[in-house]
């Protein structure tokens, strides 16, 4: 049976580094500290990934781009996104909307929300309307990683 809408849900940890960049779908935050991870490590893009994956019943991102492949080292993760939108495409889908937390007490990231959200729209092939993404602190619990959640909806194409 064909299911007009299908839902997923994302979650991605990653602990701040020195030496490393730190990527949030796919823009360049200004801070001292980086993701740890085999790819960039950009774990709003991964969770978006894992919730679209999720929606469509193909298990998660580590399957698909196992952290033991070197062709995947430092990878950029919207480039990973973009193959799972040709996926989800073949399947017969398109993105409702999707509903982001990234949770983290440093960096602050509102300055970087709408061009977030932006970048994630254009490689979803989606109107910036259907993506939320919203900051949230860890309540003083610690600046040692970033956690990103996220709750993606699927629609049938027409």
């Amino acid at each position: 049976m064909e299911l007009k809408y299908r839902t997923g849900l994302g979650f991605d940890i990653h602990r701040l580094v020195e030496g490393r960049d730190l990527i949030l779908g796919g823009i360049k935050i200004d801070y001292p500290k980086g993701l740890d991870g085999h790819s960039d490590a950009d774990v709003l893009t991964h969770s978006v990934i894992d919730g679209i994956l999720g929606a469509l019943a193909l298990t998660d991102i580590g399957t698909h781009f196992p952290d033991t492949d070197e062709k995947y080292k430092n990878a950029d993760s919207i480039k990973l996104l973009s193959h799972v939108v040709d996926m989800m495409e073949e399947y017969g889908y398109e993105i409702a909307n999707i509903d982001a937390n990234v949770i983290t007490e440093e960096p602050k990231l509102r300055p970087y929300i709408d061009d977030i959200r932006h970048n994630l729209a254009n490689t979803l092939k989606t109107s910036i309307s259907q993506i939320s993404i919203k900051a949230k602190t860890m309540e003083t619990l610690g600046p040692e990683g970033i956690i990103a959640q996220c709750l993606v909806m699927l629609i049938k194409q027409n």
